[in-house]
């Protein structure tokens, strides 16, 4: 068979998606762009978190980027193609990128399970927006996040503008998201943007660490604590308080508080 007629190789999946165990791993996986987010990617992503968060064997979901880099955000030159986009017509085009990763980023508040980010590198831009977007994430304490679409003469298209100021407060999301400036992985930690930050030597063993003592918890109750945390933040502290207390008594007739329960008494 000559060159010529040599039959493509098929392209790397731009997320990637496995099981582990009890653990549902998601990478994405496109390295030579610093896993910068396309309407595929945000298609995938979605696609991979549902099927794995699906998995009644799945009790956590780690999502990280491919060579030590968590994303960039959206990929310039994939932004500029939608732009100008004929068929379809531009703004239905790049409708499409942002709809696509608001599902990827809207999907994770659903899931039973607890969704983690691993941060390291850089999270730009969407990936500042996908880290504010999980249950829980861990950074690198020298990663680089940021919003930075002010830089670039940007708005943010991923969740910041209204996602940050609820996490973070609304002097710092503005002060932030208006300036572009950097945080390290331990501001983003002070600030409480995220979970925890970790030394570089320590933060491949921290993942893990955390990943297993998530898996080993009780999927229905985590479930559960998970959906009362995020409905909470929709509506008024009474009405919380109410759906925490049927969620409760609904929890306590089930096999799993049952087990918890006897495994505490036979501790003596």
């Amino acid at each position: 068979m000559s060159a010529d007629s040599a039959p493509a190789t098929p392209a790397e999946p731009v997320v990637l998606a496995e099981r582990d165990g009890r653990i549902g791993r998601i990478t994405l996986n496109r390295p030579a762009a610093r896993n910068a987010i396309t309407t595929e990617v945000g298609v995938e992503l979605e696609r991979a978190l549902r099927d794995l968060g699906g998995d009644e064997s799945i009790a956590v979901i780690v999502i990280r980027g491919a060579d030590g880099c968590f994303s960039v955000g959206g990929d310039f030159h994939h932004l500029e193609a939608l732009r100008t986009s004929v068929d379809p017509p531009a703004r239905e085009a790049l409708r499409g990128l942002f709809v696509a990763f608001r599902r990827a980023c809207d999907v994770i508040a659903e899931l039973p399970v607890p969704v983690v980010a691993a941060v390291e590198g850089y999270a730009m831009a969407g990936g500042f927006e996908l880290t504010q977007s999980v249950d829980i994430a861990i950074v690198r304490d020298d990663a680089k996040l940021a919003d930075n679409h002010s830089n670039f003469g940007q708005v943010p298209g991923g969740g910041s503008s209204q996602r940050f100021a609820r996490l973070v407060g609304r002097p710092r999301a503005l002060g932030h998201i208006l300036t572009g400036d950097r945080l390290s992985g331990r501001q983003a930690e002070e600030w409480g943007l995220v979970y925890r930050a970790v030394p570089a030597a320590e933060f491949d063993d921290a993942v893990e660490a955390l990943l297993q003592q998530l898996a080993g918890k009780d999927r229905a109750a985590i479930a559960r604590t998970k959906a009362l945390v995020r409905g909470g933040l929709d509506g008024t502290l009474a009405e919380g308080l109410d759906r925490e207390l049927e969620t409760v008594l609904d929890h306590l007739g089930g096999d799993g508080a049952a087990a918890g329960i006897g495994a505490f008494k036979a501790r003596g």
